[in-house]
């Protein structure tokens, strides 16, 4: 194998599929970049087995091949070359020599024969969404997935198409968040795609218009952006049919502005913090609602004109939930839904019906 590449684009590929390169496997060949050279491309793999990234660069072909060399310390040699261009080439059975400038490095590498074959996925049924809408809509419902693996299916995000709409669902006990986006496609989709796939997958997607084609089967999903191949299991299971938790009907509902409330709670929350608790107390009357924490470090009070309709009412909150979801909301107005002091709590934004986030109360012991 004989090829040369410049550094800015070589780092580039390798940072990308790095992010499925964990480093914990005891498999040693699963800690390795596998390299191949094709005609004019590098073909650049890494994989966990759970998560799969390929990625296509531009490089000049020499001599085809492929290699697999531990990611670590490959990345970190890219990384630390000078801005020119770098020339790799197999030098005998098990090592490869890099050069860039006077710079020569000669490295073991592994044989490329045990590094494990990507899922076969027959690219038929795709869609496309734009990369903003879905980047956005990862990031209004990630925070909210499950982080302990006693349910494990709770650490995944449900990947839900019907009726025209994108659904994106993530839930963990204590809140949910829910995303939706109008999508013109007819298929009928339900898959649970674990949290660490779509962390990494937002972090390749751009701020911008293109598309990212999706495919489904039974068992995995594969995202192609560019010339970046994602593919990920699917999470085994039924995911919570989270259409029966979210209260259709209130008693009470709030409009208030999202910074000063999400200021308000994060002065508050920080008497909230002895004990771990975070709690904090909502008293709802009229036009005001008053905020309140009280722990062995002191107490605080805070006051914020709402618009109320509906009855006085006092609740508590763990506020970490609250401050989570009110950070990733982007209209000026949020709603707010409540029924009793020991019912869920439903926001949502004032204007655009694109997202829904609910967040159960803390039961408050009456003295």
């Amino acid at each position: 194998m004989k090829f040369t590449c410049e550094k800015s684009i070589l780092q580039e590929g390798i940072s990308t599929v790095q992010k499925a390169i964990t480093g914990k496997s005891t498999l040693p060949i699963l800690n390795g970049i596998h390299i191949k050279t094709h005609e004019n491309e590098l073909i650049l793999t890494g994989s966990d087995i759970d998560l799969s990234i390929e990625s296509k660069i531009k490089s000049d072909i020499i001599e085809e091949g492929s290699i697999v060399i531990d990611a670590k310390i490959f990345g970190e040699i890219i990384r630390k070359l000078d801005n020119d261009t770098i020339h790799i080439s197999t030098i005998d059975n098990n090592s490869i020599e890099i050069v860039c400038k006077k710079s020569r490095f000669t490295l073991i590498h592994m044989n490329s024969e045990d590094f494990p074959e990507l899922p076969n996925i027959n690219e038929n049924m795709i869609f496309s969404i734009p990369q903003s809408i879905l980047k956005n809509m990862i990031r209004g419902t990630i925070f909210a997935t499950a982080q302990d693996e006693t349910r494990p299916i709770l650490t995944g995000i449900l990947f839900e198409i019907k009726d025209k709409k994108l659904n994106l669902v993530a839930l963990d006990g204590y809140r949910l968040a829910l995303k939706s986006e109008t999508l013109d496609t007819d298929n009928i989709i339900s898959a649970v795609i674990p949290g660490k796939t779509l962390s990494e997958v937002s972090k390749i997607l751009e701020e911008n218009d293109e598309s990212v084609n999706i495919t489904f089967t039974p068992n995995h999903i594969l995202f192609s952006v560019g010339e970046t191949k994602i593919i990920s299991r699917l999470l085994e299971g039924e995911f919570i049919k989270y259409n029966s938790i979210i209260p259709e009907e209130y008693n009470l509902k709030i409009i208030a502005k999202r910074i000063v409330l999400l200021n308000s709670i994060e002065r508050a929350s920080l008497m909230g913090k002895d004990g771990n608790t975070n709690l904090i107390k909502f008293d709802i009357e009229d036009e005001n609602m008053v905020i309140t924490s009280n722990s062995q470090l002191g107490m605080v009070r805070e006051e914020l004109n709402i618009i109320l309709q509906g009855e006085p009412l006092q609740i508590a909150f763990n506020s970490k939930y609250l401050i989570d979801v009110l950070k990733i909301m982007e209209e000026d107005e949020v709603v707010i839904e409540l029924s009793s002091s020991v019912s869920p709590c439903i926001i949502k934004n004032k204007n655009t019906n694109n997202c829904t986030y609910l967040v159960l109360p803390v039961r408050l012991v009456n003295n």
